[in-house]
């Protein structure tokens, strides 16, 4: 049904963005993607180099608007899907303007030139259960309708975003949704984000390579998903029939320190010899407890998840153990 449509990612190269493409490739979608401009260009593309010329890349930057439109006059897409941030909560906080102005001003920008470019396209915004912050309803859960009290700078841009996209979506009747997803994870997860730390320094301590591993609060609980369950989502929020907002979860909550235990048994190892808290790494405010309800989802999308929280970290331990050989 999708054979020949052309989709345009912002943030190919992050986890969810090269997932994404992967799926949308397999649907006969034609791929484009655009990449930020570093000095070490293997990072650039790492999660994608293995698409080769399947996908086609584009330099851009949400805060360049001039790169956004011409990328997008060039491509004239389809479908638009901006996964494009400054990803990381606990580093917000060390360069809380640029992620104000990543996260909220370049949603403003990518959705001022989709609507003057090419408005007919469907849009997705990468939203975040962070928006939510303390804010939990009575049944424990979070939702579309809880309120929204953020507790870092990237949880605060988040936000805007959100909000603009539900203006655009008002004032200008465009097909422009938000995906509110909860933490998602996988093999190809950046190595300081918690999970893939963990997993990352549970098999080098089982090689030897190192004997510790610091980390802050041990007892924040999170709804963890798998990242290709997440991406099937976005492509049906956006492929919905009409734009609307979805929470996406698996509605089970799991502290990191039951997370340390389950790799560290895995493999073999005591976590209780090798972990360590180390108080620099606890946020300025630190955000115990997010658990989403995706039944929308399910009930309007026919959206499930695939990935249990065990199967999840059991295919990250396993690619870290192929990455490091161990």
């Amino acid at each position: 049904m999708r054979q020949g449509r052309k989709a345009l990612i912002t943030g190919i190269a992050g986890q969810d963005g090269s997932y994404l493409a992967e799926h949308l490739l397999s649907m006969g979608y034609c791929v484009h993607g655009i990449i930020r401009r570093q000095s070490v260009a293997e990072n650039q593309n790492s999660r994608v180099w293995h698409l080769g010329s399947k996908v086609t890349l584009h330099y851009g930057d949400l805060l360049d608007p001039f790169s956004l439109r011409r990328v997008m006059a060039a491509v004239l897409p389809d479908e638009i899907y901006n996964l494009a941030s400054q990803s990381h909560v606990r580093i917000s906080f060390d360069v809380p303007a640029y992620t104000i102005q990543t996260n909220a001003l370049g949603v403003f920008n990518i959705l001022e030139t989709y609507r003057e470019v090419c408005p007919s396209a469907h849009f997705y915004q990468a939203s975040s259960s962070e928006m939510f912050g303390t804010s939990v309803d009575a049944d424990g859960r979070q939702r579309e309708t809880t309120p929204m009290h953020p507790t870092s700078p990237y949880g605060c841009a988040k936000v805007l975003g959100f909000n603009i996209v539900r203006h655009y979506r008002a004032a200008y009747g465009l097909f422009a949704s938000n995906g509110i997803l909860f933490n998602h994870e996988s093999r190809r997860r950046g190595s300081n984000f918690v999970t893939q730390k963990v997993v990352k320094s549970a098999v080098e301590i089982l090689r030897g390579v190192c004997d510790v591993l610091e980390l802050g609060n041990m007892d924040a609980q999170r709804d963890w998903g798998h990242s290709q369950d997440y991406v099937r989502a976005m492509h049906l929020i956006l492929n919905h029939t009409e734009p609307d907002d979805f929470v996406v979860a698996t509605g089970e909550t799991h502290s990191v320190r039951e997370m340390v235990e389950y790799v560290f048994g895995k493999l073999g190892l005591n976590s209780d010899e090798h972990v360590r808290q180390d108080p620099r790494l606890i946020r300025p405010q630190e955000l115990p407890y997010l658990c989403g309800d995706s039944t929308k989802a399910q009930e309007v999308l026919g959206w499930r998840p695939q990935y249990t929280f065990k199967t999840l970290l059991d295919d990250m331990i396993e690619g870290e153990r192929a990455r490091q050989g161990a």
